[in-house]
């Protein structure tokens, strides 16, 4: 039976395939065809779970943030009380060059179509994102972000949610600056009306308490309950203007990167071997990997490089790809899970970015709570619940640097 409620730009699977395919699915490289016509029936039945051979602890890489800075809204919402490697394991890490509301999947109801493989939407979005425009004087992207804590308020456990927009602006043009203003209107509140009556019933605390995950255990950092004020930096050292794997780039090294999937593949894999997490095993290496498309997606490459960054992503092992899935924002996109779960003190977290497949724009990254821990359980948090995000709302050049709010912060 037709499906009448499906997007009216789902990808047609054939031009997909012949236009969008990666280098393991091209028929002139393989044996027969025969093995054409298994594989072709794979890629539109199997299941979209791809197990990794080998499932040992990830070390997913935590220092990729702009000239130190900490998950940006958190920056404008608190103050590190406990002072220690802090260990975010969640919020989309932003690639700035280095000084050194659950969203549950939809399912298609009785008489739907039945779906094509979520790979199949994926490679989509690289097909559309070669047709993206090709260069400008500032890289250019907004954000929404919100962040889920378990806080003590005088000594009741509440959920707190941290909200605010950040804009950044990435100068590529000699004599030009890269400016990230995050933390506009940022408000740290108690997250549902039974938070703000224990919150109250504690006597309404200015400040209220959290633990974040450190490498040597767990650290404490202090919420301030209100609006707060946005926070100016710069994210460029020198001509360096964002981290690629252990490495901070120029402009030029962007766009000099390798526009063939297996080219960009080899690409990452000795960044991969050069960085610090090369024994993390099958599962790490696609963690680890991902990650890096993931991050060259939102950077101002060559559209052919964005492009092969989605179908580097398509063919990682381990990694889950899932069709027809809602960001915390109601935005419908493909779901592309990281192979491992992440213990910290809200429990175990999953990652999982959004994409839109019919423009090949990076919806968002947010972090899933999969099991919550006792305190998190304690303060009302479910299974489900996404307890950190960051939605893009807006990526693209422009030719006006951005206007820094006179509140701002340096």
């Amino acid at each position: 039976m037709k499906n009448t409620t499906k997007r009216s730009q789902r990808p047609d699977v054939i031009k997909v395939l012949a236009e969008a395919r990666p280098d393991d699915l091209n028929p002139a490289l393989l044996a027969d065809s025969a093995r054409q016509r298994r594989d072709f029936a794979r890629i539109v039945t199997e299941s979209t779970d791809i197990h990794a051979a080998n499932h040992a602890e990830t070390r997913r890489r935590s220092g990729f943030r702009p000239l130190g800075a900490v998950a940006l809204t958190a920056v404008a919402a608190c103050a590190v009380v406990t002072v220690g490697a802090i260990d975010w394991r969640g919020s989309a890490d932003r690639p700035a060059a280095q000084a050194r509301s659950s969203a549950p999947s939809q399912t298609p109801g009785p008489g739907a179509d039945i779906r094509v493989d979520g790979h199949i939407e994926l490679l989509s979005a690289a097909t559309h994102a070669e047709s993206s425009p090709a260069e400008g004087t500032y890289w250019q992207t907004t954000t929404q972000s919100r962040h889920v804590d378990v806080a003590d308020a005088n000594g009741q456990l509440i959920a707190v949610s941290s909200t605010g927009t950040a804009h950044w602006s990435v100068g590529v043009r000699p004599g030009t600056k890269s400016l990230l203003v995050s933390g506009e209107n940022s408000v740290t509140e108690p997250m549902t009306a039974a938070d703000r009556d224990r919150w109250k019933a504690a006597g309404s605390p200015h400040t209220v308490v959290a633990e974040v995950g450190i490498k040597s255990g767990t650290a404490k950092i202090a919420y301030t309950v209100g609006s707060g004020h946005p926070t100016l930096m710069r994210t460029s050292v020198d001509d360096k203007i964002y981290a690629v794997g252990p490495n901070n780039v120029s402009y030029q090294d962007l766009r000099a990167l390798p526009a063939t999937t297996a080219g960009l593949r080899r690409y990452l894999e000795a960044l991969y071997a050069q960085d610090n997490g090369a024994d993390g095993g099958t599962s790490g290496r696609s963690s680890w990997m991902l990650r890096q498309a993931a991050n060259l997606i939102t950077m101002p490459v060559k559209p052919g490089v964005r492009a092969a960054a989605y179908r580097v992503m398509a063919g990682l092992p381990g990694v889950r790809v899932v069709g027809h899935v809602t960001d915390p924002l109601g935005r419908e996109g493909v779901g592309v899970e990281f192979p491992d779960a992440y213990p910290t003190p809200l429990g175990t977290t999953r990652e999982r970015l959004v994409v839109d497949p019919s423009t090949g724009s990076m919806l968002s990254d947010q972090t899933l709570l999969l099991e919550p821990s006792a305190r998190a359980e304690k303060a009302g948090l479910k299974a489900g619940t996404t307890v950190s995000n960051e939605a893009t709302t807006r990526m693209g050049w422009g030719e006006q640097q951005i206007t820094v709010p006179k509140n701002a912060r340096s």
